[in-house]
């Protein structure tokens, strides 16, 4: 390591004293000092540069039927399409390209906060369900009420009406036990080990609803109080339903927001790629667990 003479007092200072001044190491220095090589990465060549990879990003992003999606879904999309590259790869990309789904802030943890697990290994074990307000030009508020199923985000009846009450939050919950049982007897769902989870909203606390759930059977799992957690996965799915569709339109009337509500949710259990599932959606990963079954039964 050569040693620097000083112009001003004409002292000679050893390039480690230098370097240690400026907080640099000597690999540091003679890194920077070596002329830069124009040899290729080594390793396997991609099939695709990164120009025509922005185009099939930009493509994919375009004609996805859902809005600001992360790079994980966007990669996802791609390699189903044969577009072959890594996470990694198309992440850089899309980040230099500004093609990155917003941030979003993460919510501040409580000191209370429930560590259990919500999620369940098999269908109908858990139901979550929950209303939302939304609004329209000409009925003024309305309400949307879902059930969900814990074991795959899958949204399994639906209902959209003026009111609030606890009649129109039964209603999603006697679709779901038609479609999923096939009638509405007495002690249906009784022995299924069927849950349905909620908050203690004053529709789910009310004489009817809790007497319609004695009467089918099912039981009942309410979350903590203060806690939405508890009810995350229904929660979730009303995040989703807000940025991609309450968020952007403005609805005229109760029937139009039941059409694109209705079209978006069939959307949703059919594409709407979910981290938890391993990026497949609800009723791809409800197939899949079907087959599996159907492969061990065998």
């Amino acid at each position: 390591m050569k040693d620097q003479v000083s112009d001003t007092v004409k002292r000679i200072y050893p390039m480690s004293m230098i370097l240690s001044v400026v907080g640099l190491s000597s690999a540091a220095y003679y890194r920077k000092s070596m002329p830069e090589s124009n040899k290729d990465r080594p390793g396997p060549k991609p099939t695709i540069g990164d120009d025509h990879l922005l185009m099939e990003i930009r493509k994919e992003i375009l004609e996805s039927p859902f809005l600001d999606e992360g790079y994980k879904k966007t990669w996802k999309r791609l390699q189903r399409r044969g577009v072959k590259a890594s996470k990694e790869r198309v992440n850089r990309v899309m980040r230099e390209n500004g093609l990155l789904s917003v941030t979003r802030p993460k919510a501040e943890r409580k000191v209370n906060d429930h560590t259990g697990s919500i999620k369940t290994e098999l269908p109908n074990r858990m139901w979550g369900t929950d209303g939302k307000r939304f609004y329209t030009l000409k009925e003024g508020w309305c309400w949307f009420f879902g059930i969900i199923d814990h074991f795959n985000d899958e949204i399994i009846a639906w209902h959209a009406n003026k009111s609030g009450n606890r009649f129109n939050a039964l209603e999603p919950l006697r679709t779901a036990v038609k479609k999923t049982y096939g009638s509405l007897e007495q002690h249906v769902c009784k022995d299924l080990g069927l849950f349905l989870r909620s908050d203690h909203g004053s529709q789910y606390d009310s004489n009817d609803f809790q007497k319609e759930l004695k009467f089918l059977g099912l039981i009942y799992s309410p979350a903590f109080v203060r806690s939405p957690e508890c009810n995350g996965i229904i929660e979730r799915f009303h995040r989703t339903l807000n940025e991609q569709v309450l968020d952007l339109y403005v609805f005229e009337s109760l029937e139009e927001a039941r059409k694109v509500i209705g079209e978006f949710i069939e959307r949703y259990n059919r594409y709407w790629l979910i981290h938890r599932l391993g990026l497949k959606s609800p009723l791809e990963y409800r197939l899949d667990h079907e087959n599996m079954r159907k492969h061990a039964a065998a």
